[in-house]
């Protein structure tokens, strides 16, 4: 039976591992040592809840699938119905085409053409490299069209630390905003952090956590880390076009049992329903090409050793 994801690249680097699939170019499963370092799925499961998908050419939410474009309303195809949203862009389910692989890197392209809600033809690639630092990901958009294209870049993945509880797991985010939602989960406005539940700059206990909020105003670098007790962390990272992040605790999650936490970080380089408000959105010209990167690095393994011998 063919896997729902597509072809399966298996990468290695050390004790460093890595499934990526074709469909939606995602991470299906990270190690270190053997310790998972992202929430995996069976080969034979489709990603549940978005886990570790790309997510282009915008992250998140688009308030009722409609933006204007030259003063002309767009209507995207409402892939979220429950809350009348078009979500997480257009190439969740397609699958990708091999560019190039070794044993530790995998590149692959896809091809958004013009479609209701999106008249632009963009040429990607989503290279997955695991390296001294963990796991890169390098992002390129090249506008193929006669016309600047608004282009926003995410990705979905779900963070763990072996098999440590949300009780004994902390997440420490250093952002100053947070965008607030209302009951569709689409943006009504931005504000500070400081004073409220929402400011993780000292960490707090992800099992005491109820998120799906996306923040802004991220100290550079940005870096979010997941620690546990022992020392051991991970790091979701991202360069300054990763400007966003949005932190999700699931407790529905398909792979868990019931109220236990999968806990999203996702790196965005615009926050939801940017089409609408152009927060964020990078404006790529005609046969330009825009490159952008983020990564998850773990430290305090057992196997540090062997990475910081190939530094």
């Amino acid at each position: 039976m063919r896997a729902p994801t597509g072809d399966q690249y298996e990468l290695e680097f050390g004790d460093l591992t890595a499934t990526i699939t074709q469909v939606a170019a995602g991470i299906r499963t990270l190690r270190y040592g053997g310790a998972d370092i992202v929430e995996p799925f069976p080969e034979d499961a489709t990603p549940p809840s978005a886990d570790g998908i790309v997510l282009m050419p915008w992250p998140n939410r688009v308030k009722d699938g409609v933006w204007e474009l030259d003063g002309v309303p767009q209507r995207l195809a409402l892939t979220e119905p429950a809350l009348g949203n078009a979500s997480h862009g257009l190439l969740r389910y397609r699958p990708y085409t091999l560019v190039e692989r070794s044993d530790s890197a995998v590149t692959q392209a896809a091809t958004i053409y013009p479609e209701a809600g999106y008249p632009f033809i963009l040429d990607t690639t989503v290279t997955h490299e695991l390296d001294t630092e963990g796991l890169t990901v390098t992002h390129t958009v090249t506008n193929r069209g006669d016309r600047s294209a608004p282009v926003a870049i995410g990705a979905h993945p779900y963070l763990r630390i072996g098999d440590v509880p949300a009780t004994q797991l902390r997440l420490t985010v250093h952002a100053g905003t947070r965008f607030e939602t209302d009951d569709r989960l689409n943006v009504t406005g931005e504000t500070p952090v400081a004073g409220t539940r929402f400011d993780l700059s000292e960490g707090a206990v992800v099992a005491d956590l109820d998120l799906n909020d996306g923040f802004g105003d991220l100290r550079a670098p940005a870096e979010h880390v997941l620690a546990a007790p022992d020392g051991r962390t991970v790091t979701l990272w991202g360069d300054a076009s990763f400007a966003y992040v949005q932190v999700f605790t699931h407790r529905a999650f398909a792979t868990k049992e019931a109220g236990e936490v999968a806990l999203a970080v996702e790196p965005m380089t615009a926050p939801a329903n940017a089409l609408n408000t152009g927060q964020g959105l990078h404006w790529v010209e005609p046969g330009e090409t825009w490159t952008a990167e983020w990564g998850i690095r773990p430290r305090g393994f057992a196997s540090d050793s062997y990475l910081a011998s190939w530094g």
